[in-house]
């Protein structure tokens, strides 16, 4: 996948279409400074935009592989321009996520919102407790955004951890990272 090449395009239309969005996923991390290989494009989107990102997405050659309410997944046939999933925002708690997201370097563009290191967390941790063979390469993630994340909110993830009842694993984590 050309991941500069699909985000070119793809930013492009989605603000000539007032879609608003984030960057999620492996390109988040890599703007945090957390480094690991990525194979798609994950997007933060608000949910009453659902129909216009679809719209775009087929319009460009993506076929929808699953979409729900909260989720979507679509693939290229061409393979350079691969996979995007989207997680789409409807709730208070999803909307602040995408209003609290701002501008950091994502490949060789500095003007896409990049989702806050601490909200980034928060969506390892929802991941992982949705999808529990993601959970150790989710957590590999939250330990590398704890330890190199000096502008953490540690209030805020620690929310995350206990709504998903982890608490304890989040402070085994910073443990470990003290060390």
């Amino acid at each position: 996948m050309d991941l500069a090449r699909v985000l070119d395009r793809l930013a492009q239309l989605l603000r000539e279409h007032d879609v608003e969005f984030a960057v999620i996923g492996g390109l988040a991390l890599a703007a945090h400074g957390a480094a690991r290989a990525t194979i798609d494009l994950d997007l933060l989107v608000s949910g009453e935009d659902a129909d216009r990102l679809h719209d775009i997405l087929t319009a460009l050659g993506y076929e929808t592989l699953h979409r729900s309410e909260n989720v979507a997944n679509y693939a290229s046939k061409q393979p350079g321009d691969g996979r995007v999933d989207v997680l789409f925002v409807r709730r208070a708690r999803g909307r602040a996520i995408l209003e609290r997201a701002r501008p950091l370097p994502v490949l060789h563009r500095d003007d896409l919102r990049v989702v806050d290191v601490s909200d980034l967390i928060g969506l390892k941790v929802q991941s992982s407790s949705n999808d529990p063979a993601r959970r150790r390469i989710d957590v590999a993630d939250i330990e590398q955004l704890l330890r190199l994340a000096p502008e953490l909110d540690l209030q805020r993830v620690r929310e995350y951890f206990r709504l998903f009842d982890r608490e304890s694993e989040l402070d085994a984590l910073l443990a470990e990272i003290e060390r």
